[in-house]
């Protein structure tokens, strides 16, 4: 599959959205964008080039962290920061969910 810039950057417009205290997930952003692609978001996740872009706040659909380009470790300390609870490394999303 081709990267398709044009599909990162619809994926950062929606995460820009997602506030301190929030989350989301790879399968709400592809949902949005009208597509399955929730790879393909991950991927855009993990090359975001910009700093204003909260790629931390996109976790698992079973609220597992998951990845970051930083490390799993440092995604958690972020989240921490922001208020957002990590129990047994998940997150409860009927509480911190964001809904696009």
């Amino acid at each position: 599959m081709n990267h398709d810039e044009n599909f990162d950057e619809k994926c950062y417009s929606l995460l820009v959205k997602v506030p301190k205290g929030k989350v989301t997930t790879y399968k709400k952003i592809a949902n949005a964008l009208g597509t399955k692609a929730y790879r393909v978001v991950g991927n855009a996740m993990n090359k975001n080039p910009y700093n204003n872009i909260p790629c931390h706040r996109v976790v698992k659909a079973n609220g597992e962290v998951g990845g970051f380009a930083s490390g799993t470790k440092k995604k958690t300390e972020i989240l921490k920061k922001e208020g957002v609870k990590i129990i047994n490394g998940k997150i409860n999303l009927k509480k911190y969910l964001y809904k696009f």
